[in-house]
């Protein structure tokens, strides 16, 4: 074998070497793991097991009031773009693959005739109040933890508020929304 190929293999190992070392760095600068208080695992029966710290309260609930004064059912009917593939928006709108939301706005939990509710849903009962769509839409799984809805949530709150003004409109006889605080 002469110089040249040598160094066509040399270069080729070495370039190889190279690019994984930046893919780790890469990877390494954007998944980063939290470095532990203690070196080493917590496997059971290791030492004495301590006793589960109790959960951290919960975060304040915002309040759609916060938000309703700048709220736009304009707004809010685009912002379902989202939801029309699951829900029917329409009066006397039948089931998608979710409960037809016309009049959702002081509906009972679990009421639409023809749809398979989860067994939370059923039994959160209660209506649904515009503060409660607020909520459920921020996180549908920690407001009922175990309902079908796979929807992740949307954080944005001036957007569910437009949600749940646009919603308060699909009905033949709409809730009366919070009076905005400042």
């Amino acid at each position: 074998m002469n110089s040249f190929e040598f160094n066509k293999i040399a270069g080729g190992v070495l370039g190889t070497l190279l690019f994984l070392q930046v893919v780790y760095l890469a990877s390494n600068a954007i998944f980063s793991h939290p470095t532990p208080a203690k070196p080493g695992d917590n496997l059971a029966g290791g030492e004495a097991a301590k006793p589960a710290a109790a959960p951290a309260a919960p975060a304040p609930t915002e309040l759609l009031a916060t938000y309703i004064g700048k709220a736009d059912a304009k707004k809010g009917e685009d912002d379902t773009k989202p939801c029309q593939i699951c829900h029917n928006f329409a009066k006397g709108g039948g089931v998608i693959l979710g409960p037809p939301l016309y009049g959702v706005v002081g509906r009972a939990r679990a009421s639409v005739p023809g749809f398979q509710y989860s067994d939370a849903m059923k039994a959160k009962g209660g209506t649904w109040t515009p503060q409660d769509i607020f909520t459920f839409i921020k996180d549908p799984q920690a407001f009922i933890p175990g309902t079908k809805m796979t929807f992740a949530g949307e954080p944005d709150p001036q957007k569910r508020a437009n949600i749940v003004a646009y919603l308060d409109t699909l009905s033949d006889h709409p809730v009366p929304l919070p009076k905005p605080v400042q």
